[in-house]
């Protein structure tokens, strides 16, 4: 990205420990971006209807219940496209239909997009999905329209708990840091932050968790790694193949000259 372009990185913190799960995010973003509305499915699932993000549901809200000590706990939280610094999707995109923006979110192009699919197995995280009538892919913007005129996105604004937070992603993990402290103190050991480390295998995610347990409990990956990590060196073992090729087929037919 250019200088000219870049902007302060914007991001999202979501702080699990406060979700309600009364899912006003899913409906806010469903409204405010006119996703399609899904039937509703009964998963057996708790009181989780949606049971992952996909092409119409761009936020989803996870219920997990827990024993524990013979008690019974909820642990929720919403997700979310984590708009990751190293993007699989963006790398393998060959239409440009996906795009980074001026505030390091990355954005899907409705209108470019090819309905190729090659993003869908690109992201580590399984975010990305196509609409079954028109094959385009769709996920989270960030609500691109709304934070270029300064607004926050809809799932913030509706979020009754600030349990989502929208803002400078430097003050975001600032003040992540401090609540991992405050609930440490409170005796919640195992609270701890997800995507929050750019030493991590996305290169840092742009929309972050704090989480009261294993990420794997949440459905989310415990070492997500971009997947076109390698490519660069894909093509340079390939480039090298082909001039030995290209060196022994000349040589040959020298030799037989």
């Amino acid at each position: 990205m250019s200088e000219a372009r870049m902007t302060e990185r914007m991001g999202f913190f979501t702080d699990t420990s406060v979700c309600i799960g009364c899912k006003a995010c899913e409906v806010a973003c469903k409204t405010w971006n006119d996703v399609p509305a899904d039937d509703l499915d009964l998963l057996g699932m708790s009181y989780d209807n949606t049971g992952s993000l996909n092409a119409n549901n761009w936020r989803h809200v996870a219920f997990i219940e827990q024993t524990v000590e013979d008690n019974t706990r909820w642990l929720m939280s919403s997700d979310v496209c984590k708009h990751c610094t190293e993007a699989g999707c963006l790398d393998v995109c060959p239409t440009g239909s996906l795009f980074r923006t001026e505030f390091d979110t990355v954005v899907v192009q409705a209108d470019i997009c090819n309905g190729c699919g090659y993003c869908v197995p690109a992201c580590p995280f399984g975010v990305i999905d196509r609409r079954e009538d028109d094959g385009r892919a769709w996920k989270c913007t960030m609500c691109y329209d709304r934070i270029g005129d300064g607004l926050m996105p809809a799932c913030a604004t509706a979020c009754p708990t600030e349990s989502i937070q929208y803002g400078p992603l430097d003050e975001l993990r600032a003040r992540a840091d401090e609540r991992v402290r405050e609930l440490h103190a409170r005796g919640q050991a195992d609270a701890r932050l997800y995507g929050h480390s750019p030493e991590d295998g996305v290169g840092g995610a742009g929309a972050f968790f704090l989480l009261l347990d294993e990420p794997e409990v949440y459905g989310l990956p415990s070492n997500p790694v971009v997947t076109t990590r390698d490519l660069p060196a894909m093509w340079k073992r390939a480039g090298l193949a082909a001039v030995a090729v290209a060196a022994g087929v000349a040589a040959s037919f020298l030799g037989r000259r």
